[in-house]
């Protein structure tokens, strides 16, 4: 009999919080970079925080977590750093910087610019990385830090506090992780709520930020989500249910999903 399909299965969520800062939110070459970033926009510097050294860098952030949830003898085959406030240590790749914090030697890269977003895009390319038959272990990593070093054109949401979650992915029986990301949805909670109805009457429903009109910014924009599944994903697996989770990015106008077995 031939084998039964494959995917990858989130087997595990692990997501820490951090206060302090990072050394390199005093490097010279920050200011230089922002200052490039933002002058064809006309865009003012936080010369408070670039004078305090606020910040931290992904590397630093992510590197205790990623030890705590790979043991050595389960080695990775995929890491991607995803994120949506910039890092303090710009021109590092920090993604690279993380793959001699896990065992194996992974194939890395970063996801970013999409706000929140992003961090479904990062499960949704794990996934097809998966189908090449070249991973049978991914590790998402999901950061976030709570200083943005020039005055934005309009609002946008910082964290509370410097935050990192990590998805373990590895290949199981079955279809796997199932991300849907769409644009221009007349009705984005409408849409999730058909989702929902699609995997059975028993699907666990979380919701990030961006469908109620008028809420109240989130303490953790980017990681908030996923630092949720942390709490639930262990009953949920141990009752057998089947979860959705969804986010909604008013600013792209991005609706994804993400249906787990």
């Amino acid at each position: 009999m031939a084998p039964g399909p494959t995917g990858l299965r989130i087997t595990r969520v692990l997501a820490r919080r951090s206060a302090g800062r990072s050394e390199t939110s005093l490097h010279p070459d920050l200011r230089v970079f922002v200052s490039d970033l933002v002058r064809p926009y006309g865009l003012p510097l936080r010369e408070d925080l670039l004078g305090e050294g606020v910040g931290h860098s992904y590397e630093e952030l992510a590197a205790g977590p990623l030890r705590e949830a790979l043991a050595e003898d389960e080695p990775a085959d995929l890491l991607i750093l995803a994120f949506d406030t910039p890092d303090v240590r710009p021109g590092a790749p920090s993604s690279l910087a993380l793959s001699r914090s896990v065992p194996g030697s992974p194939l890395s890269f970063a996801v970013c610019d999409q706000g929140g977003a992003a961090a479904f895009t990062a499960l949704r390319l794990a996934a097809a990385h998966q189908r090449t038959g070249t991973c049978r272990r991914a590790v998402v990593v999901l950061a976030e830090q709570s200083a943005l070093h020039y005055e934005p054109s309009g609002p946008v949401p910082l964290p509370e506090r410097h935050a990192v979650v990590v998805l373990v992915c590895e290949e199981a029986p079955g279809d796997g992780l199932a991300v849907r990301q769409t644009r221009g949805e007349a009705s984005p909670a409408e849409a999730v709520r058909a989702e929902a109805e699609k995997l059975g009457p028993e699907t666990a429903l979380l919701l990030g930020p961006g469908f109620g009109a008028g809420e109240p910014p989130p303490a953790q924009p980017f990681t908030g989500l996923w630092a949720e599944l942390a709490d639930h994903l262990p009953r949920w697996r141990a009752d057998g249910r089947p979860a959705l989770l969804a986010g909604y990015d008013r600013r792209l106008g991005v609706l994804s999903t993400l249906a787990l077995p």
